[in-house]
């Protein structure tokens, strides 16, 4: 197993727990110092251990040329590195990452025949962002008719490490902020006012939370899991104010301008933000499922912190790719290997029934 990016929070973790697990990955990134560092302070062999190579091409040529079973992208800026790194894998050879931006998702998602023929899998959205609603969904919606409608929520707790932003996480952001609001009408994408949808719920441990509609893979992920026409999706980071939502959809208009946008990506990129513990001891994904028939069911998903439950759920799936339990194919995390990843990678699941015809 290679993992890629593995100096960053979210590589060094998954490669702590393939290591846990009795496997002992390969660490690739551009600095080979800290590559070794890495790999040293994980109990392994920094001469066979380490790849060097710096950008996206350069990875993507190593991983063709010493073909690794799985490999596992944590560099970010997945609309961009997702695809020419997965089409390095095949055949044979299987692929995830934690995207959750739509572009990034569908651009795998058109990789689906392609992997299949090569008999390779590649799954998107290996991360709370995706998994931690997606879940819910596929487990709420087994064995039932097709919804009408559905509506999953996101509320994220995540303790920050010291430290810049850095330009892959900038991307994210401000490519997600430039693309506007979108939700599921018609069982067709369309565009949305960015801001325009807001909830307030309350968390099963009785606080009271608020969610603002945002484009992001999880939309998509609960638009496939349940087939559902109408879905839309929320994210708890945004803040619901009244100013704040006003100004996004000019803000999502000036961002789509490239100047402006590599201009904004520089700046964020170079935040240095300060260590601190997560505002809530758990984080949430929550789905609402109506069905034609008047049944709706509520669910919760629950686990710790947020960017822990990726990096297990990152892990938890490269082990399962290794041991050939993907389809071949282009999946998100619960279409490849089923709802109960995210109970594999350490969270717990809280269903309701709100109304049911009798």
């Amino acid at each position: 197993m290679w993992i890629l990016g593995a100096n960053g929070r979210v590589g060094r973790a998954v490669a702590a727990q393939l290591v846990a697990a009795g496997v002992a990955p390969v660490l690739v990134g551009r600095d080979a110092g800290r590559l070794r560092k890495a790999a040293a302070d994980l109990g392994l062999d920094a001469d066979a251990k380490i790849v060097v190579a710096s950008g996206v091409d350069a990875m993507a040529a190593e991983i063709s040329r010493r073909r690794p079973v799985v490999v596992v992208n944590t560099t970010g800026d997945y609309a961009e590195s997702a695809v020419p790194i997965a089409r390095a894998c095949m055949p044979g050879g299987h692929y995830l990452d934690q995207a959750n931006d739509p572009t990034a998702v569908q651009r795998l998602f058109a990789l689906h025949d392609e992997a299949a023929a090569a008999g390779s899998t590649l799954v998107t959205g290996a991360g709370f962002g995706v998994v931690g609603t997606e879940a819910i969904v596929a487990r709420l919606c087994e064995n039932r008719p097709v919804p009408s409608r559905v509506r999953v929520d996101a509320f994220a707790s995540v303790a920050v490490e010291e430290g810049a932003l850095g330009a892959a996480l900038a991307a994210g952001v401000v490519d997600g902020l430039a693309m506007g609001g979108r939700r599921y009408e018609g069982g067709r994408l369309v565009r949305t006012r960015l801001g325009g949808e807001v909830h307030r719920l309350t968390l099963p441990g009785g606080e009271p939370v608020s969610s603002v509609g945002v484009p992001s893979g999880e939309l998509i992920a609960a638009h496939r899991a349940s087939g559902a026409p109408s879905v839309s999706a929320t994210s708890g980071l945004v803040p619901a104010s009244l100013a704040v939502r006003a100004v996004l959809p000019l803000l999502s208009a000036i961002l789509r301008n490239r100047a402006v946008r590599s201009f904004a990506i520089r700046r964020m990129s170079g935040i240095t933000a300060k260590a601190a513990p997560r505002p809530r001891p758990h984080t949430w994904g929550h789905a609402v499922i109506n069905w034609p028939d008047g049944t709706v069911r509520e669910g919760w998903l629950r686990t710790g912190d947020a960017m822990d439950f990726t990096s297990a759920v990152a892990a938890q799936t490269a082990l399962r790719l290794a041991a050939g339990e993907g389809r071949p194919g282009a999946h998100t995390p619960s279409a490849a290997l089923g709802p109960d990843i995210a109970l594999a990678a350490g969270a717990d699941f809280m269903d309701d029934v709100i109304a049911e015809n009798s």
